[in-house]
C-alpha cells in the first residue's frame, strides 16, 4: 500500500480510529496521541495487511490493540504520579446525564477487552465481525457479551437497590 492509498484508508476511516480513542482516552490530549499512535502502526503494518480481510477488520483489530496498551501504560502512570494541584485542573465540558452517563461510566469500568467488545457491538458489528477483529470465537463473543450484559444491569441496578425507596434519577 503506498502513501496516497494509505492516506486515503485513513481518511476514509478516520471516524472509526476516533471512536475507539475517544473509548480508552477521555482527555483530548490522550485521546489526538492515541489517535497518532493508531496511524503509526497502522503505517508499519501496512505491509502484512491480509487482503482475505475487510479494511475495517484490520484497522479495528491494530487500534483496539494500541488503544488496549496506551490504556494500560497510561494507567500505571496516572497510579504512580502524585496528586496534581486543584489550580491545575482543567474542567472538561459536561458529560451526559441520566441513564446514558450511568451506562458509560459502569461500561469505563469494565476490562479493556470488554470495553472492545461492547464498542465492536454498538459499532452494529456482527459476532464473526468481532470475533475476527478480537481474535476469538464466534461462540466465545456470544458468551463474553450475555456476561457484559449481566455486569452492567447488576451496576446499573445498584444504586436503586442501595436507597430502595428512592428515585434513582430524581433529585437527591
Amino acid at each position: 500500500m503506498d502513501t496516497p492509498e494509505f492516506t486515503a484508508l485513513l481518511r476514509r476511516h478516520a471516524a472509526l480510529i476516533h471512536k475507539i480513542a475517544c473509548a480508552y482516552c477521555r482527555d483530548v490530549a490522550d485521546r489526538e496521541d492515541l489517535v497518532q499512535e493508531i496511524a503509526v502502526q497502522l503505517w508499519r503494518s501496512r505491509t502484512r495487511y491480509d487482503e482475505r480481510y475487510r479494511h475495517t477488520t484490520w484497522i479495528y483489530r491494530i487500534a483496539l490493540n494500541v488503544a488496549i496498551s496506551f490504556y494500560r501504560r497510561e494507567r500505571r502512570h496516572h497510579n504512580r504520579t502524585s496528586e496534581i494541584d486543584e489550580h491545575l485542573l482543567v474542567v472538561e465540558p459536561a458529560a451526559p446525564s441520566g441513564e446514558i452517563q450511568r451506562l458509560l461510566g459502569c461500561i469505563g469500568e469494565l476490562g479493556p477487552l470488554d470495553q472492545a467488545l461492547v464498542l465492536l457491538y454498538l459499532e452494529g458489528n456482527d459476532h464473526e465481525s468481532i470475533g475476527e477483529v478480537l481474535g476469538i470465537s464466534t461462540s466465545n463473543v456470544g458468551t463474553k457479551l450475555g456476561r457484559i450484559r449481566s455486569k452492567l444491569r447488576e451496576a446499573l441496578d445498584r444504586p436503586a437497590r442501595a436507597n430502595p425507596g428512592k428515585d434513582p434519577h430524581g433529585p437527591g
